[in-house]
């Protein structure tokens, strides 16, 4: 399998500025471990007929978009698991 490209929106890193440091370490190591399986276990695709799938680290989610064509990851929201599906 080709190891994918990682794409971080602008304003994840808003997002991670709320959580604890200790568990930043926790999801980067998550989000970095896409780039080579982003269908591993414990992601799963979000239902509403959306694109995007989800991956679990602890009490927090990691919310992304695989991009299969051009073998790219884009990660679009990080947060806790109660917060991270409503809209902005």
């Amino acid at each position: 399998m080709a190891r994918y490209e990682l794409r971080v929106k602008p304003s994840v890193a808003k997002d991670l500025r709320g959580i604890p440091q200790a568990d930043v370490r926790s999801i980067l190591e998550r989000i970095e471990a896409l780039r080579d399986d982003p269908r591993a276990a414990g992601c799963e695709k979000l239902a509403g007929g959306s694109e995007l799938y989800r991956a679990r680290q602890g009490v927090y989610r990691i919310v992304y978009a695989i991009l299969d064509a051009q073998v790219i990851v884009e990660v679009v929201r990080v947060g806790h698991r109660g917060e991270v599906y409503r809209s902005r």
